[in-house]
């Protein structure tokens, strides 16, 4: 039998690839892990975590606003960018250590270098100059923005990555997408004070959500000041002799702006890692074809996260690496559980779902009994702002099964991740109607809509 260097060894350190790592080690398996960046990986050092720290400070200014309706006095404020970034650069640094140093104290190995596959077995440390061999090669490394390199200037536009590091405050930005990433940017770069303008090509931001949920948030950020243009991309960026961009667009618009932003989705990160080499299948985006114990056609090469394409949720990633460990190393093997994923996006208003939407479940069910309520929150009839919650309960008619819960208002993403245990667990409206309401609560609203506000039959909308 070969003697190997490693039983594991994981190539990545993010959130999947750090916890299958700490994991095996902690099992007592000898494990190596390498990260070529920072560990964390997209989460933690450029994606959710950083995100949500600057929708917080985004969201000070309507805090400042409401409260003098309930009688404060507030100066004027005023916002420090720097500030900002040093204290998320500090908050990052922490949980970067806290990552690596839970592989460490497991008993696994720990490089920071990049990682490329010579065969099967065999890992070649790049920033080390030496190789490695393991028994089972785990790979975990995530995605990367899409540089939509046809662009003419794309040169010129940031991707998120940049955006948590620019030196400074842009006064206005245009940015192109339309799915988390642009919606969440362009709201917290409007909630900064910056001039912002949303391009997406689709007829309707945030594609495979609810159109009810997506319509409602298209509302409420132009009434904030945000300028959306749908239907409409980037024909070409140009740069100006003052460093200011001219974004030209497909409906014929001009704009002048600081920056531009691409937001168009995220690419597998494979490219040049010795894949093909290792006799690695990858799809027609880069992603690593897996079976559904997250095994390559290569029988001791897995991969799990992003870099799959599966379902891009740090969460998922994080449970698949679990069902990695499970298969190989428990001797129980375990699929991933991708159904019923509850999911927010952090904009503001901040949008909270789990289940079907209402057009895909028209799709699979006869009829469907839709609940649905849109109301002024209590805190905005004193703050006086002019912006509504909106909840929404997707039942099988039949089964009277609540297979779609959708919301859009404060604190969504929180009670998205309650409510999909109800939602995962397949309880009934008749359970949601025999649980006693919380007053006075926004959620509440989820419990006591009693009556169908309309249904869908056939696919059609017909009166309750």
């Amino acid at each position: 039998m070969p003697d190997y260097d490693y039983d594991l060894f994981v190539i990545g350190g993010g959130s999947g690839g750090v916890r299958a790592a700490r994991v095996a080690a902690s099992l007592g398996k000898r494990v190596g892990i390498a990260e070529e960046y920072r560990y964390g990986g997209t989460c933690v050092i450029r994606g959710c975590v950083p995100k949500k720290l600057f929708v917080y400070a985004s969201q000070f200014p309507e805090q400042f606003e409401d409260a003098r309706g309930y009688g404060w006095t507030v100066p004027e404020a005023s916002f420090d960018w720097p500030t900002l970034l040093a204290a998320k650069d500090k908050e990052i640094a922490r949980l970067e250590g806290i990552y690596r140093a839970g592989v460490d104290k497991a008993g696994g190995d720990t490089f920071a270098c990049r990682a490329n596959l010579l065969d099967a077995h065999t890992i070649r440390l790049e920033g080390e100059n030496r190789t490695v061999t393991a028994e089972t090669i785990l790979v975990a490394t995530g995605g990367r923005p899409n540089r939509h390199e046809s662009l003419p200037g794309h040169e010129h536009c940031i991707l998120s990555d940049q955006a948590f590091v620019l030196p400074e405050l842009p006064k206005s930005i245009v940015i192109a997408g339309g799915g988390y990433i642009a919606v969440e940017f362009a709201n917290i770069f409007h909630g900064l004070g910056v001039d912002t303008t949303l391009i997406y090509r689709g007829v309707e931001i945030l594609q495979h959500f609810d159109m009810d949920v997506r319509t409602e948030l298209h509302k409420a950020m132009e009434a904030k000041g945000i300028k959306i243009h749908c239907k409409t991309v980037f024909d070409r960026i140009a740069k100006e002799p003052d460093g200011r961009l001219r974004a030209h667009l497909s409906d014929g618009a001009v704009l002048e702006v600081d920056q531009a932003m691409l937001a168009l989705g995220r690419i597998p990160n494979t490219n040049g890692m010795g894949l093909e080499e290792a006799g690695v299948e990858l799809g027609k985006a880069g992603e690593i074809v897996v079976d559904d114990y997250s095994r390559t056609n290569v029988p001791n090469i897995y991969a799990v996260g992003d870099v799959t394409n599966r379902v891009q949720l740090t969460p998922v990633a994080i449970h698949e690496a679990m069902c990695f460990i499970e298969t190989v190393f428990k001797n129980n093997p375990t699929v991933p559980d991708h159904d019923c994923v509850a999911t927010a996006v952090f904009s503001q208003p901040e949008l909270g779902t789990v289940g079907l939407t209402e057009e895909e479940a028209a799709k699979q069910y006869d009829e469907l009994e839709v609940y649905r309520a849109h109301f002024r929150p209590l805190r905005h009839t004193i703050s006086g702002r002019d912006e509504k919650v909106l909840l929404k309960l997707v039942v099988d008619a039949a089964s009277r099964r609540v297979v779609g819960a959708h919301m859009l208002g404060p604190d969504a993403g929180e009670i998205a991740q309650l409510i999909g245990v109800s939602v995962k667990a397949k309880l009934t409206k008749d359970d949601f109607d025999r649980t006693m309401a919380v007053h006075p609560t926004a959620a509440e609203e989820l419990v006591t809509m009693y009556q169908p506000s309309y249904r869908v039959r056939n696919g059609e909308k017909v009166a309750a």
